[in-house]
């Protein structure tokens, strides 16, 4: 039997150990955020990722609460952005009809059919104008102001530009319209010891154009190409288009402009190229998501000119004119056969650019 010494003296032996252990756990150092390590950067610009914006608890925000917020904090809410995950296997395409219609022409066969066989396990959807609107009601009907701006825009070739930015900011994956050709799977975007953690979004240059009267052909003196874009879902740049092409058109439609024949603005201006090149810079240069303690000058047209490799801007990557637009005899475009040659486009039913236009 226990005698009454016995007992105190195993019971302060175990509160001894239950203190030491207490201490031993409280010390031991956090474990560091999500997110927290410095992304690759040049060395002369360090740049820290962007937050990896979780979705705020259901406790702190109720539902009143949320549907108070500005556009882009519900965006940001409704489309968390994790930059660790792995970009989803989505490949989105959009079309008149779907390929299943008699309408679907063959050489647009091919050339979808070039996507699901460079990636074998991936989704391949290729949505139908009838079918979008569907699948954007479905998708932000929490948010009804980008529904109610979606069906507002006019011009079929409009929807197609807001579709792309929609769908990727609420799935992720790579979009590319019908008329492109993919030449090598995703997978050969970055070389094969690139850690993909690191990066969230990934554009390709349009245009490099390296002659006075370049704004004679091109709205930017670069400009990012919006047919092929590979993104994780919620990435800031597509939340911040996403809202601008939606206040955009709201007030458009509140002062009647879309009802006129001609728009106040360009395609291109409004939901093309010019305004997703826009928002990529915007978001370069935001002090929201990059440190600007040790930067002199701001991102801007000359930290891309003649690019021939991939270079990476916090969390995304810019590839050269050669991945996403070969052959087109200009700009420093290589040929189809190029290592660094991923995407050709066709420009079906588009007048792509004449290769003289920039010739010497």
């Amino acid at each position: 039997m226990w005698t009454f010494r016995k007992a105190c003296l195993v019971a302060a032996a175990v509160l001894a150990l239950f203190f030491i252990l207490r201490s031993s756990t409280s010390s031991s150092p956090s474990p560091r955020p999500i997110g927290s390590d410095t992304l690759q950067t040049p060395p002369s610009r360090p740049y820290p990722p962007p937050s990896t914006q979780k979705k705020p608890s259901q406790d702190h925000l109720s539902g009143t609460n949320v549907a108070k917020l500005p556009l882009r904090a519900r965006l940001r809410y409704q489309f968390p952005y994790d930059l660790e995950q792995k970009f989803p296997a989505y490949i989105w395409q959009t079309w008149k009809v779907s390929p299943s219609s008699g309408g679907f022409s063959e050489h647009l066969r091919r050339l979808e059919a070039s996507w699901t066989e460079n990636h074998p396990g991936f989704v391949h959807e290729v949505v139908s104008d009838q079918a979008a609107v569907h699948l954007i009601s479905y998708l932000y009907a929490s948010v009804p102001e980008i529904v109610e701006a979606y069906k507002a825009l006019p011009v079929p070739v409009l929807k197609a530009d807001f579709f792309r930015y929609l769908i990727l900011l609420a799935r992720g994956g790579i979009y590319s319209d019908i008329d492109t050709e993919a030449l090598k799977p995703a997978s050969d975007w970055l070389p094969d010891d690139f850690d993909r953690a690191t990066v969230g979004l990934i554009i390709g240059i349009e245009a490099d154009p390296d002659r006075p009267d370049w704004h004679d052909w091109y709205s930017r003196r670069i400009q990012f190409c919006q047919w092929t874009i590979q993104a994780k879902p919620g990435h800031p740049v597509l939340r911040d288009i996403v809202a601008t092409i939606t206040e955009d058109t709201l007030r458009m439609k509140r002062e009647h402009l879309l009802d006129a024949g001609e728009l106040p603005k360009s395609i291109v201006e409004f939901t093309g190229p010019a305004v997703w090149t826009d928002a990529i810079f915007s978001y370069f240069n935001n002090p929201a998501f990059f440190d600007f303690s040790n930067r002199s000058d701001n991102i801007s047209y000359s930290d891309f000119f003649g690019i021939t490799e991939h270079k990476k801007i916090g969390d995304v990557i810019v590839l050269p004119i050669t991945s996403f637009s070969p052959g087109v005899q200009q700009m420093g475009a290589q040929d189809v056969s190029d290592k660094m040659a991923f995407v050709r486009h066709d420009f079906e039913g588009k007048v792509a650019p004449s290769p003289a236009t920039f010739s010497d």
